[in-house]
């Protein structure tokens, strides 16, 4: 046997490598297509366990994102982000409403 010599050729083990290569191909293949399904839906899985109001739009935003990735951005932001707490906290910066501060300590800098 040389060493520029292909082992299993001609013989029926190189068929079933084959057959084995190609059924791995197709699980890893199915598995990758599996995987990103699983990911894209996540925003629709999430809207429908938080009983989201607006479960149609995150649901057309998902399948839209299927051609434009960033809108699939958009209906994840809207799963996941609390709109009407969000809002809330946007009001109450916008009227400058904070919580009170904690008051600081007198600094004594007379000198003895």
């Amino acid at each position: 046997m040389s060493l520029l010599s292909m082992p299993f050729v001609d013989t029926n083990i190189d068929t079933a490598l084959s057959v084995f290569a190609g059924g791995v191909l197709i699980a890893t293949i199915a598995a990758v297509g599996i995987g990103f399904w699983k990911i894209h839906e996540l925003p629709i899985h999430k809207a429908s366990t938080k009983e989201h109001h607006q479960i149609g739009l995150i649901t057309a935003l998902t399948w839209i994102g299927f051609v434009w990735h960033w809108v699939w951005v958009i209906a994840v932001i809207i799963a996941f982000v609390d709109g009407e707490q969000a809002l809330r906290r946007i009001r109450d910066i916008w009227q400058g409403d904070r919580m009170p501060t904690m008051p600081t300590e007198s600094v004594n800098t007379e000198d003895k």
